[in-house]
């Protein structure tokens, strides 16, 4: 029986001796790589904090103290230590979630899986647990380097410092990374205080070099030993720490469990708030990961972990590729397009554009509020900034582009990765959110994409626009083929029409919204097939919705529309209002996704539930049209 599988709960862990701890970390290690290569998960963080967990899971007493995560990718090695260790359908339908999940474990707090938000969370804790006179309990938060740069983390410390007398420990997961290598002041802070150890170790030399020295190596030994806090305060000043109130200790080697046992033990008797500074190491243990500089293995698909070559050949080009490579054509073009990322250079494709154009590429970190208002910036300044983040993120910096940019009717165009369903990530990384919320954006503009083609097309088209913001999404994975138009009206772009032998008038007008087109060209056929003649068009431009589309839709006898977006407020309730407002009476409606949290599962099965292939498309809107159309008095369509 391994070490890792007598550990079902943290009371089992407790029990180990310390001298076996080495042994269970290298197990867990090897579990993780085995079990992650196998199926595609968060890699590089968990190695990173497998003596961390330890260490926690020994000094706390989870789940009576509360234990949180941010961003809570970084959980797998909790998750093997409190009894969850089937990882055969990690972040797969039926199996174990990629972050905590409370469904899961009573040691789950939280599901948090944006970052900057764990340590919020621990206040309220906190405050919860001294306002009900439960003093015998702790609140740990868990928050890496990387995710101290977004301002959220500093307006909860700012909070955090003020009761001196509540307990709560903050452990800064520190290993110089988020996706990529963490960067700007509080990394360079960071970065000093690093140095601490190495100063302690100049000292501890000293001391034994100026001791063996006669007469005068005393002294000197005493005065460098007197000088030390003046030292440290100049090349490793943890006051910024200590000067917000907060008792700052470290920084600790993260792989030591027994240093980081003492530092949390430390800690949890203090009594207040208090930061643990560990350094880590991301990818620690797999020497692939800790030798990869984009991310560190930060997350993998199924592969070899021997060579580490994918276990399934890519099948195409990827959206995120294609944006990527337009973005250094139109570089090349335009001296005044520059780029802007919150710390995921590599995730949304930006990594050519800053490679071709060093001097116009800006990170900032974790931090997409700071990263649209600084748009506005320099949009305002004469350039024409592409801010590119994951289109569940965008929802964290609304405010900012609602009266930072529209507000100002500036020209800053949002990209947006990773739009509709990403399945596998969970809940808050579904992209389903954009299309609702920006519809009450004035001015904005917004572009959905079906193919190649059209998101280099669109690109370009919202990067003229300089009087009002633009958005351009995407889903996460791989291009289809290039969907033609058969015709144009307006900016509306007619995919398909058929017609059934027999019947006369336009029957079913399918309006697709960005990567539906497919599905929708499926459903099509299907349609003509059970006698229902069907128009498909992609409107490109979902907002504002084009007058051609009004007048198409007063053509037909039944509106169906389409999307990869909640249908409360998305693509169907705009072209709705644009009907009514037009007071086309044509009936409308809309497919898209169930407005709740969708479970974690593969996007083809989130997809098939809720309708949204070409089958289910079909299905539904035959069964609207022969409700609705016959009792028009429309001719009845043929038996099926």
């Amino acid at each position: 029986m391994s070490l890792l599988s007598s550990v079902q709960s943290p009371a089992d862990l407790k029990r180990l001796p310390a001298n076996r701890l080495p042994q269970l970390a290298q197990e867990v290690r090897d579990f993780l790589i085995e079990a992650v290569s196998r199926t595609g998960g968060h890699l590089g963080p968990n190695l990173g904090v497998v003596e961390l967990t330890i260490a926690l899971h020994r000094v706390f007493d989870s789940p009576r103290d509360r234990i949180l995560f941010d961003t809570g990718h970084q959980a797998y090695v909790h998750k093997l230590l409190t009894g969850r260790q089937d990882f055969s359908r990690l972040r797969a339908k039926g199996g174990l979630s990629g972050y905590p999940s409370r469904a899961e474990s009573e040691h789950d707090v939280i599901e948090n899986s944006h970052a900057s938000t764990v340590l919020s969370y621990a206040d309220g804790i906190a405050k919860a647990h001294q306002i009900q006179g439960r003093r015998d309990r702790h609140t740990v938060a868990v928050i890496g380097d990387g995710a101290l740069t977004g301002g959220l983390a500093w307006e909860a410390i700012n909070n955090i410092a003020e009761a001196q007398d509540r307990p709560l420990v903050i452990v800064v997961n520190d290993n110089e990374r988020s996706y990529a290598k963490t960067i700007g002041g509080l990394a360079n802070h960071l970065a000093t205080l690093r140095t601490t150890q190495g100063y302690e170790r100049f000292l501890t030399w000293g001391k034994e070099a100026l001791q063996r020295t006669p007469v005068v190596g005393q002294p000197i030994f005493e005065a460098l030993h007197g000088a030390k806090k003046g030292f440290k305060d100049s090349f490793a000043p943890q006051g910024m720490f200590e000067d917000l109130g907060l008792k700052y200790v470290g920084p600790i080697d993260g792989h030591d469990i027994a240093a980081v046992e003492s530092a949390l033990r430390k800690a949890r008797g203090f009594g207040g708030p208090v930061i643990v500074h560990c350094l880590t190491v991301k990818g620690r243990g797999y020497r692939p990961a800790e030798l990869d500089e984009a991310d560190r293995f930060h997350a993998v698909g199924a592969m070899d972990p021997y060579t580490c070559l994918p276990l399934s050949a890519s099948g195409g080009t990827s959206w995120t590729s294609v944006f990527g490579e337009e973005m250094v054509a139109v570089g090349a073009q335009r001296p005044d397009v520059v780029a802007i990322t919150a710390a995921m250079l590599q995730p949304v494709g930006l990594a050519p554009f800053a490679k071709a154009y060093p001097d116009r590429i800006f990170d900032v970190g974790i931090a997409e509020q700071h990263a649209v208002t600084s748009a506005a910036g320099l949009a305002t300044g004469g350039l024409h900034p592409v801010v590119a983040v994951y289109a569940t993120f965008l929802n964290r910096a609304f405010d900012q582009v609602l009266m930072d940019v529209a507000l100002h009717r500036l020209g800053v165009t949002f990209v947006l990765d990773r739009a509709g369903v990403t399945g596998n990530d969970g809940a808050s990384h579904n992209g389903m959110w954009d299309m609702s919320i920006l519809q009450v954006v004035p001015g904005l503009r917004l572009a959905a994409p079906r193919d190649a083609e059209q998101l280099k097309q669109q690109l370009r088209e919202a990067l003229e626009v300089t009087d009002a913001p633009t958005v351009v999404r995407f889903p996460k994975g791989e291009i289809g083929p290039v969907i033609p138009a058969v015709e144009h009206l307006g900016g509306v772009d007619v995919l398909q029409r058929t017609s059934v032998p027999g019947r006369t008038g336009q029957q079913i007008l399918l309006v697709s919204a960005g990567t539906m087109a497919g599905a929708c060209l499926d459903a099509a056929a299907l349609l003509t097939a059970d006698g229902f003649a069907t128009t498909v068009v992609d409107p490109r431009w979902v907002k504002p919705v084009d007058p051609a589309l009004v007048k198409l839709a007063a053509e037909h006898q039944l509106v169906v529309t389409v999307e990869d977006n909640g249908r409360t407020g998305g693509v169907g309730a705009a072209v709705a209002q644009a009907l009514r407002d037009a007071e086309v009476d044509t009936p409308l409606r809309d497919l898209g996704l169930r407005q709740e949290f969708l479970e974690h599962a593969g996007r083809g099965e989130i997809m098939e539930e809720a309708g949204l292939t070409g089958t289910g498309i079909a299905a539904q809107a035959a069964a609207f049209a022969k409700h609705l159309l016959t009792d028009r008095g429309v001719n009845e369509p043929r038996a099926s």
